[in-house]
């Protein structure tokens, strides 16, 4: 909860900023070690990996400047300046970045979606470790042993016990990029890796929004990310559905070619 980590003249190097970088390099490292396990181009993990974390903060700031568009037209700095942003902004141009540089590179878009999302859930991991550090996407007031109280120099109120929101969304993470990678060694069908990252991560973040106590948007009586959640629950399980549809008719097809 300590962001400031280390200060050497004028150079200091902050909690948050340390674990997005620690969180991209693990998961670019696990993401090109998985790809030569399964014979697909390493370097192309790294050039995805380079242009969606690109094209994530730009979302991320751009979901952000939307949900705080009030506080934005008083004072655009200050919002621009901050270091707010919505994951969900991150995750859909970092999908649609990947889409437009697979059909470029004209390999497997549904492949590579695949391998990624679970890489995309340990960097996650790290980078809500920051988000505790730095104090912001806080919880609830509480009496539990589990509240940690931060200190005045955190983006989180001082003084008062708050539920550890951050610690639960990185450990949840963790636990989503474990659960897929093991689901990976047994799934034959492309797409439900990455359909299931959604749907985990949607239903994970629609519920750990109850415990959450920061300023972060609302539509009607949920909060802008518990709104978005259902989206990409629905998209995740309509993918779902339709890659199985997608793998049998090929089944179909091939069984029918054999025959004859």
């Amino acid at each position: 909860m300590h962001n400031e980590i280390l200060t050497i003249g004028k150079i200091t190097i902050h909690g948050y900023g340390l674990m997005i970088g620690i969180g991209f390099l693990v998961a670019v490292l696990v993401g090109m070690y998985r790809a030569k396990k399964k014979g697909m181009n390493q370097e192309a993990i790294l050039d995805i990996a380079i242009y969606c974390i690109l094209a994530g903060f730009l979302g991320g700031k751009l979901l952000y400047v939307i949900v705080e568009w009030k506080r934005f037209i008083d004072s655009p700095w200050a919002v621009l300046g901050s270091s707010g942003f919505v994951v969900y902004g991150g995750i859909i141009t970092g999908v649609l970045t990947g889409y437009i540089y697979t059909r470029i590179k004209k390999i497997s878009f549904v492949k590579y979606f695949d391998l990624v999302m679970p890489e995309i859930a340990i960097a996650q991991g790290f980078g809500r470790i920051g988000c505790f550090l730095a104090g912001c996407c806080y919880g609830r007031p509480t009496d539990s042993w589990l509240g940690v109280v931060f200190p005045p120099e955190a983006l989180a109120p001082s003084g008062v016990k708050l539920l550890p929101t951050q610690l639960f969304m990185s450990a949840g993470d963790f636990l989503i990029a474990l659960i897929l990678i093991l689901y990976s060694r047994k799934n034959k069908i492309d797409g439900n890796i990455g359909a299931g990252y959604l749907i985990l991560y949607g239903v994970g973040r629609f519920g750990i929004e109850f415990l959450r106590n920061d300023s972060r948007g609302s539509v009607g009586v949920l909060s802008t990310s518990q709104f978005i959640s259902l989206f990409i629950v629905a998209i995740g399980i309509g993918l779902v559905v339709w890659n199985v549809m997608r793998t049998r008719k090929q089944e179909s097809v091939e069984t029918k070619k054999k025959a004859k």
